[in-house]
């Protein structure tokens, strides 16, 4: 992991450690880590694509340490599963709660994951589920959607 750390990178770090403070928890350095690896990968990362990376770093690390770290910033609202690809992604929002789901837009060309930003649409599926007496599996909802890249007529992934 490089040494030199983005502005960008650094508040939004700085904006999850607040975060933890506030509820009592604490983004470990390692943590920290794993966070800061899936900021500068937008796409997401696989764990053992972390571990490898973090390993880089910390050569004694194991599957544990970053399952761990995951497990964490999932439920500090930090991070994301994509069941579908079984991959992690850093939360554009840093601040959904545990019942309010993320609602993401997976390319399936180039694999991309884009967290839709919209809170009216997040409101009415959730009323939506309520009154057909369902309840969400998980906290993440996956939508197949072909991102702008994708569509531009010369683009090839």
């Amino acid at each position: 992991m490089p040494a030199e750390v983005s502005v960008d990178e650094a508040a939004f770090l700085d904006r999850a450690e607040a975060g933890c403070r506030t509820r009592g928890a604490s983004l470990t350095p390692i943590r920290r880590m794993v966070l800061a690896l899936l900021h500068r990968n937008p796409k997401g990362l696989k764990a053992y694509d972390l571990l490898e990376r973090i390993k880089a770093d910390k050569p004694g690390a194991s599957p544990p340490t970053v399952y761990r770290a995951l497990d964490f910033l999932i439920e500090q609202g930090l991070v994301h599963k994509i069941g579908r690809m079984n991959l992690f992604v850093a939360c554009s929002q840093l601040c959904h709660q545990a019942q309010i789901p993320g609602l993401f837009l997976v390319c399936p060309r180039c694999n991309g994951v884009t967290e839709l930003q919209d809170e009216e649409v997040i409101r009415t599926l959730a009323a939506s589920l309520v009154a057909a007496g369902h309840q969400l599996e998980s906290q993440e909802v996956e939508i197949g959607a072909i991102c702008p890249q994708c569509r531009k007529p010369d683009s090839q992934p």
